[in-house]
């Protein structure tokens, strides 16, 4: 049985030097514990050694028993940047995700980060990335500085994916609304999750989803609260004329055929995502390396979950397996 942990973060080395020489609104400094602290406006991480050094992630892995990761960027993403800036960015962690990929290509995949302040640099990076670097999708965040995803800015980068059937995973960043959350880390703990949820709902009422049918949506955080509240976006539809305009059926059953990643570590919820897509829909994440990820808790939760063996091994590696042609 092979174990894919779809979601979890990694900081190239290289993104952290330019960071440090470029200046800007990140603010890079040092922990006690010799870790790179990156300070953003309302948000701080700290690049543990699992983030920044990867010898030190495969033990990790070795240890825990995971055979693959899928290797992603995280938030806030490059786009807090200048365009300019953002476009170099993204051109680094794509390249630097390739060169893992080349070296240990059984033990390692990974999804492109685009710079979508600038759509055009972005279809250009969308081809890059994936037919020349041969990472296997594309990772997007839930809003760009704002901005929908649904915008119509944002079309030229789903047609070009369309066009090459990828696969576009969501992942959190800055929620709208943040300054309601600057307390109590709600940012990431409510914030993240509903962002992500308002995100997949607009995708799909604005048409994006049904006009680009070659995409394959995923989403984070087993899709923020979209397995809670679908049905009440299918009353939406029927009960808004606004809701019906740019798509011709109930927005379940778009999303019942997207993915799902497992970061939400309650076998109940669990059991209502499966309910909701299917086991066939839910791909394995532990959001590693982050404070509020576990590799050990994505493996128990699984354990724990009351499915048949085949079930479980289709959560744990099968679906991912398929879905990124491994």
């Amino acid at each position: 049985m092979r174990t894919i942990d779809f979601h979890n973060h990694y900081y190239p080395p290289a993104y952290l030097d330019a960071l440090r020489s470029d200046g800007g609104i990140t603010k890079v400094s040092t922990d006690a514990q010799g870790n790179p602290v990156l300070a953003t406006p309302g948000d701080v991480n700290i690049v543990v050694p699992g983030h920044r050094d990867i010898d030190f992630r495969q033990d990790v892995l070795d240890r825990a028993g995971v055979d693959t990761q899928v290797l992603s960027f995280t938030a806030p993403g490059t786009d807090i940047h200048p365009p300019d800036r953002a476009v170099r960015y993204a051109q680094m962690v794509n390249d630097a995700f390739a060169t893992i990929l080349r070296e240990r290509p059984d033990r390692f995949t990974a999804l492109a980060t685009l710079p979508m302040r600038d759509p055009a640099a972005a279809v250009s990076e969308v081809e890059r990335a994936i037919k020349t670097l041969g990472l296997k999708g594309i990772m997007l965040f839930s809003n760009v500085n704002g901005v929908a995803l649904a915008d119509e800015r944002f079309w030229p980068v789903y047609e070009k994916a369309n066009d090459i059937s990828a696969v576009v995973y969501i992942h959190p960043t800055y929620p709208v609304g943040v300054e309601a959350m600057t307390k109590y880390w709600l940012m990431p703990l409510v914030g993240f999750t509903f962002d992500t949820t308002l995100a997949a709902a607009s995708l799909v009422f604005s048409g994006v989803v049904e006009r680009y049918p070659n995409i394959t949506w995923v989403l984070a955080h087993l899709g923020g609260a979209i397995p809670y509240l679908a049905e009440r976006l299918d009353r939406g539809f029927h009960a808004f004329k606004e809701c019906r305009k740019n798509i011709p059926k109930p927005p379940t059953e778009y999303l019942r055929e997207f993915y799902y990643d497992t970061v939400n570590f309650d076998t109940r919820a669990l059991r209502l995502a499966i309910d909701f897509a299917g086991t066939d829909r839910l791909l394995a994440g532990s959001d590693y390396p982050h404070q509020i990820g576990s590799i050990r808790s994505m493996l128990e939760s699984l354990d724990t979950l009351a499915i048949t063996a085949e079930e479980r091994t289709q959560i744990l590696g099968g679906n991912a397996t398929r879905l990124l042609k491994l």
